[in-house]
């Protein structure tokens, strides 16, 4: 999403060609999206405002993927210190997780982007997983691309939280298989006939080999064309923004 349809509030060029040309050819599509921040309803209301043509089913966040992950794979944890945003939040409630209120109460935290992180947050999340809480992270992305340009994510309040307690997160979003996973599962199509579209190599290009998709970068967000040309993480398929992934589909590049 961010960086191939968005940046910020701001719509990147092609947004209602692609959709168009999707809906055309029946190509099924699900936005799986490593932002923790949106609720479903804000991420329709951005991509939809830029051009798309989304339904709420085709909407995955790395916060739903993280719910449910908690849901299915650690059914002990009924409380959850989360630091992030509406999403979020929004996401946790909705899977029945409780939100703590401090790291007494903590059996889970849970780290997402946050754009109004405090020491205290970072506090809290430390000790209560110090104290053996399960440390989980919705994505790692270091960082992320605003209107403003590119600004810290997740990932950096990962690395405090890793430096500040020793422990590695279990990471739910891009790369790791889970988001892909739950994509493919809502897409109802088999990795080799499925393809993702991202911005990031050491998150959508690097998830997708691992799963066994189809892999598409496009420069319109974190990766640039320089950063590409120095690393040996290839993608299958490399175009400078949607429209010129649109006239390739058309000519049957696709």
């Amino acid at each position: 999403m961010d960086g191939v349809l968005i940046r910020g509030r701001a719509a990147l060029p092609g947004v209602q060609e692609f959709f168009r040309l999707l809906r055309a050819r029946e190509i099924s599509l699900v936005i799986a999206s490593n932002n923790s921040t949106p609720t479903i309803e804000q991420v329709l209301e951005r991509v939809n405002a830029a051009g798309a043509d989304a339904r709420p089913r085709e909407i995955l966040t790395s916060s739903q993927a993280t719910a449910d992950y908690i849901k299915e794979h650690l059914p002990v944890v009924h409380s959850v210190y989360a630091i992030g945003e509406e999403g979020l939040s929004a996401a946790l409630e909705a899977d029945g997780l409780e939100l703590a209120g401090n790291h007494r109460q903590a059996e889970a935290v849970v780290v997402g982007m946050c754009r109004s992180l405090t020491w205290e947050m970072l506090v809290e999340a430390t000790l209560a997983i110090r104290a053996g809480a399960h440390f989980i992270g919705t994505n790692p992305d270091r960082t992320f691309p605003s209107e403003i340009g590119i600004i810290p994510g997740a990932g950096s309040i990962l690395a405090a939280l890793q430096a500040a307690t020793d422990r590695e997160p279990l990471i739910i979003g891009k790369p790791a298989p889970y988001l892909f996973r739950a994509a493919l599962a809502r897409l109802g199509t088999p990795a080799e006939l499925t393809a993702v579209v991202g911005d990031r190599l050491e998150t959508d290009i690097l998830g997708g080999h691992n799963v066994g998709l189809r892999t598409i970068l496009v420069l319109t967000g974190v990766t640039s064309a320089s950063q590409l040309s120095g690393t040996r993480l290839r993608p299958d398929w490399t175009f400078d923004d949607l429209p010129a992934l649109c006239r390739a589909l058309e000519r049957g590049a696709g």
